[in-house]
């Protein structure tokens, strides 16, 4: 791979990396605003760890597609 080659595949990694990043975030937001009750109160105050598990699972799932759209699989 040549040089000039390398910094365009950097660049290009750098920008669909900010573009996942920032699906993520409107993601996880959107979940905790949707959601019927307080994120926070439920997981931090509540120690509701079925809840944490849920949205850690959506949240992996997400990545998982965000990171197969970037990829082109």
């Amino acid at each position: 791979m040549k040089l000039e080659n390398m910094g365009d595949a950097v660049i290009s990694t750098a920008v669909f990396a900010g573009i996942g990043l920032a699906v993520f975030g409107i993601a996880f937001w959107l979940m905790t605003k949707l959601a019927p009750f307080s994120v926070k109160k439920e997981i931090e105050e509540d120690q509701n760890v079925a809840l944490a598990v849920i949205m850690a699972g959506v949240l992996i799932g997400i990545s998982l597609i965000i990171a197969a759209a970037v990829s082109g699989s």
